[in-house]
């Protein structure tokens, strides 16, 4: 980030209202197959702000993923700009952190807590004592300390997920990029792992863009959803989650909004939607 530029995100401008962490503006991705080139999104817009658990929603194949994989600087857009903190996303940085829904995303040969220092140590951010203290304080908010000194290959799938949300975390990114990690997981354990995880955000108001298929776990986890058409992906609306707590009759009330709303013959259909009213 150029010096000369400092970053206004989350300070108001001059109507008061905070600036967004990360712009999405106008954004279409694309990728090439064997055999077609692909348009996973277009023209897509949102804006996330600091403390934010905004979800990106939609059927598969509707470009969420490509989209995570664009703010965390690993695509390049052919149309539109992703800007973090004012400043364009050009490259992967420490100021993003991903984690992935597979479980061999962890170094096999490392313990959890060997995995968790590996990127505060990579190219000499922290030496490894200052690394090792961080590591344990974020596995210790994972409730893993009693695990510190484990391999991967003795942990349970939802264990592996805690480690690779502190590893993530560690790095105290701007934001946390999560591409459906808990899909792979039996339905207790997900569930459970989605209440840590909002059990975790109570304690640090981390940001968090969150990719799901899953309608229920978009409502239960975030604050914002953006509804995605499908392919290519394009914005059908962006809505408030309910308060947590919510009863259930106002959550089954939002799941069929959301589910016919997805479902809608074209995007126009939602567009009123956009600015994102309370249920």
């Amino acid at each position: 980030m150029s010096a000369a530029a400092p970053s206004r995100a989350g300070v108001p401008d001059a109507t008061g209202i905070a600036e967004p962490l990360l712009c999405v503006r106008g954004v279409t991705l694309q990728y090439k197959t064997k055999d077609h080139l692909v348009t996973a999104t277009y023209r897509v817009d949102f804006d996330v702000h600091r403390s934010d658990r905004f979800i990106l929603l939609g059927p598969s194949g509707c470009g969420k993923s490509t989209l995570l994989k664009a703010v965390g600087g690993y695509m390049k857009p052919v149309e539109g700009e992703i800007r973090l903190k004012g400043e364009a996303v050009t490259r992967p940085g420490p100021d993003r952190m991903m984690v992935f829904q597979e479980f061999d995303q962890l170094l096999p040969w490392r313990t959890v807590k060997e995995n968790v220092m590996f990127p505060l140590q990579a190219g000499g951010r922290l030496p490894r004592a200052a690394a090792q203290e961080k590591a344990l304080e974020y596995i210790a908010k994972v409730n893993l300390s009693a695990f510190a000194d484990s391999f991967p290959h003795t942990l349970s799938g939802g264990m592996k997920q805690r480690v690779a949300i502190a590893r993530g975390m560690a790095m105290e990114p701007d934001i946390l990029l999560m591409d459906e990690p808990f899909a792979a997981l039996d339905a207790l354990t997900r569930r459970k792992m989605q209440d840590e995880l909002l059990a975790l955000w109570d304690g640090t108001r981390f940001t968090v863009l969150f990719v799901t298929h899953s309608i229920p776990e978009a409502i239960k986890i975030g604050s914002r959803i953006l509804l995605l058409s499908p392919h290519p992906g394009q914005v059908k609306a962006e809505l408030d989650s309910l308060p947590r707590g919510a009863g259930g009759a106002a959550i089954t009330a939002l799941e069929q909004r959301i589910h016919a709303m997805l479902f809608a013959d074209s995007v126009e259909e939602a567009a009123p939607e956009r600015a994102g009213v309370h249920p």
